[in-house]
């Protein structure tokens, strides 16, 4: 191990801690055929977030799953717009709060998951 490598580590680790923050995973559970304001929800909720601020969200389309009431939804051939998709995005307490209320603003009922995490960058630049 070179000389100093241990001490270095300590100051890496506190270093990339000051660029994080505390806030939400949270997970919008939906299918690639339900639309809002004649677009895709999922897209929908995307830009909804944009518009708020929020840095970043990912959209996940899944081949299959089943929902809340049971029913089974896929990708086929016969229903391809029936596909599960997911828009998970990390948000701070107040873009989270802010992107619910939303959502109900409009009148909305989406499935979502809400997870407290930590989440930053490795290095500020």
């Amino acid at each position: 191990m070179p000389s100093g490598a241990a001490r270095g580590a300590p100051a890496i680790v506190t270093a990339a801690k000051e660029f994080m923050v505390q806030g939400y995973l949270v997970t919008f559970f939906t299918q690639q055929n339900r639309t809002h304001e004649d677009m895709p929800l999922a897209r929908w909720i995307i830009e909804a977030a944009r518009r708020l601020g929020v840095r970043g969200a990912t959209l996940f389309s899944g081949r299959e799953g089943f929902g809340h009431d049971g029913r089974f939804h896929s990708e086929n051939y016969f229903d391809l717009g029936d596909a599960p998709v997911q828009v998970a995005m990390a948000l701070t307490a107040e873009e989270c709060d802010a992107l619910l209320a939303r959502l109900a603003q409009q009148g909305l009922r989406v499935f979502y998951t809400k997870s407290a995490i930590e989440f930053g960058f490795t290095t500020e630049r």
